[in-house]
């Protein structure tokens, strides 16, 4: 039964860095109002990886619907289209079932272009794609952007000089069309979640507190089978330049398997990488999606159970970034 103090089933979205507790606040909260978690984080909707993803486990999906986790084969290179094709599907079908649709992840992007929708893109040419890629083998990323810089400066001043997949497509855009990848930013229908109430919560825990617990976690991680995961996912020999295979720690652990790097440093820097990659996610809610309310884990529960004149309507205006 849904909880009366939500306005007519408006949406819920938790966002918030990596360990920040978000899974664990949106099952809790899909049990006590009536509601579907929505996958929005671009890692944990492999199948591959499930540990080191950190994606729910089964039993704490089987307490509330789950949508959108592990349902990606690893060879696939998921993108934010498709991922909103889907989440569009999902909403849809939570409100036909009266379910408070709950979306939670630490993807930007994704609940950007549920609220605001997606560029209209053009297609790169196979062909096309390969030549930039082939031409891009063995050279080193800032190097890249520096090219990109030469010829589509806007884009680049977008993008960090280590970026090197979105710098790659911007480059493969430049080649296919003449044109900057940002010209076609202005050309986008609104998401699914335009014009809607909508609660938006970030947890934002300390950030001493959760270095701590990013560490704590990949440990347990590890002890949970990680590394097995991780060879099970190396012996597929697939692209290395494939999301699945530039997750958190995996980049580390499959170093490690090749006789690179000893297994404590392959942590190291599986830890490391994830307090980056945290502080980073700060970084991008705050400048890049106003609109949402920063909440401490341990009061986001109730933040999120408020009654509806705390929603605000979300509009498909562009933010910033």
């Amino acid at each position: 039964m849904n909880a009366p103090d939500l306005a007519a089933n408006a949406p819920v979205l938790i966002a918030g860095p990596t360990a920040s507790g978000k899974s664990a606040l949106a099952a809790t909260l899909a049990r006590a109002i009536g509601g579907v978690v929505i996958n929005a984080d671009s890692m944990q909707v492999y199948a591959d990886l499930r540990v080191i993803t950190a994606r729910p486990a089964p039993e704490e999906e089987a307490q509330a619907p789950h949508r959108l986790y592990g349902h990606v084969d690893g060879a696939v290179n998921h993108s934010v289209g498709r991922w909103l094709e889907e989440a569009a599907r999902e909403i849809a079908q939570a409100a036909r079932a009266g379910l408070v649709p709950i979306l939670v992840g630490g993807t930007g992007l994704y609940f950007k272009a549920a609220i605001e929708g997606l560029s209209d893109m053009p297609a790169v040419p196979e062909a096309v794609r390969a030549q930039v890629r082939a031409e891009a083998e063995g050279v080193e990323t800032p190097e890249l952007h520096a090219r990109l810089a030469a010829r589509d400066p806007g884009s680049a001043a977008r993008l960090r000089p280590s970026d090197r997949l979105r710098v790659l497509r911007a480059l493969e855009i430049h080649a296919a069309t003449g044109r900057s990848i940002s010209s076609f930013h202005a050309s986008r229908e609104p998401g699914p979640l335009a014009g809607r109430a909508l609660r938006r919560i970030f947890l934002a825990p300390d950030r001493s507190e959760l270095r701590a617990r990013i560490d704590s976690r990949f440990d347990a991680m590890m002890a949970q089978g990680a590394l097995d995961e991780v060879t099970a996912l190396a012996e597929r020999g697939l692209d290395p330049m494939l999301p699945v295979m530039r997750a958190h720690g995996v980049p580390g652990l499959i170093a490690h398997l090749r006789g690179e790097t000893s297994l404590s440093e392959a942590v190291a820097r599986g830890k490391a990488d994830t307090r980056a990659y945290a502080k980073r996610q700060f970084t991008w809610f705050r400048n890049s999606m106003p609109g949402w309310e920063w909440i401490a884990p341990e009061s986001a529960l109730a933040a999120a159970r408020r009654d509806p004149a705390h929603f605000t309507r979300a509009d498909a205006t562009l933010s910033e970034g």
